[in-house]
């Protein structure tokens, strides 16, 4: 009987000892024989089995799956029918946080900003945070927010960056210069970010929804790294100011 040693299936194949060692463990793969000082050795049986693995593996099955396809236990059609429609879920959903990510790196850039309640779709706790959503802007803020958005020209939506910039670059510029969140050069800018935000939002935000962005811009790791880049602590800096202008409001 033609066999081949581990080192000989190793390179014929490319999968390496250890998995074949892991293999045998596992009752997925036994050797034909095992030699003196346990050198393992593999039949044609053993390396078309080995083949039948490689390709489920490939395909995507578990192990464990294979393993019961291999012993007749599960037919291999259904096993992929069951399998294709795992894939075809988890695209979707990679899809979705795909969007997600791409929404957020627009936003985070000073793009067009997203509804709140998308910020988390795609992920399996999604539904942790759309609660809080709500509960800092409301479900009537989020809709006049995009209506507004639908509504203006590419050209206005491309001009919101440079207005957020224009905001931040003053904003870092008073703060190098000593002054505090709450004095009134700071919260002359801050006048001019409220303003801004009312015009995303088409209205004027009540204070307890404008302290629930300032305290966005913090509590949020993706906003507060992005903010932070301006100057180290600037997300705390713009929180501070944004509040005190809220306070302002009631």
């Amino acid at each position: 009987m033609d066999t081949w040693t581990t080192a000989h299936v190793v390179k014929l194949t490319g999968v390496t000892a250890r998995t074949l060692r892991h293999y045998d463990a596992i009752g997925l793969l036994a050797p034909a024989a095992t030699g003196h000082g346990g050198q393992r050795r593999y039949g044609r049986a053993e390396l078309l089995r080995l083949q039948q693995i490689l390709l489920l593996k490939r395909l995507g099955l578990r192990l464990d799956v294979i393993a019961e396809i291999l012993e007749g236990g599960l037919d291999q059609t259904a096993a992929l029918r069951r399998h294709a429609a795992e894939l075809a879920a988890e695209t979707e959903r990679l899809a979705t946080l795909a969007a997600t990510v791409d929404a957020t790196i627009r936003q985070l850039e000073g793009g067009r900003p997203m509804a709140p309640e998308t910020w988390f779709q795609g992920l399996d706790d999604a539904h942790r945070y759309q609660d809080e959503a709500r509960r800092r802007w409301g479900q009537a803020v989020v809709e006049r927010a995009w209506s507004v958005l639908q509504d203006m020209t590419p050209d206005e939506r491309r001009a919101l960056p440079a207005e957020f910039d224009r905001i931040n670059t003053a904003l870092a510029a008073l703060r190098d210069a000593g002054h505090a969140p709450a004095d009134a050069p700071v919260q002359d800018v801050i006048a001019d970010h409220y303003r801004l935000i009312a015009r995303h939002w088409d209205t004027e935000p009540a204070p307890e929804a404008y302290r629930g962005l300032a305290a966005l811009y913090t509590d949020d790791p993706r906003f507060r790294d992005t903010y932070d880049r301006i100057g180290d602590g600037f997300a705390a800096y713009l929180r501070d100011a944004m509040t005190a202008y809220a306070d302002t409001l009631t």
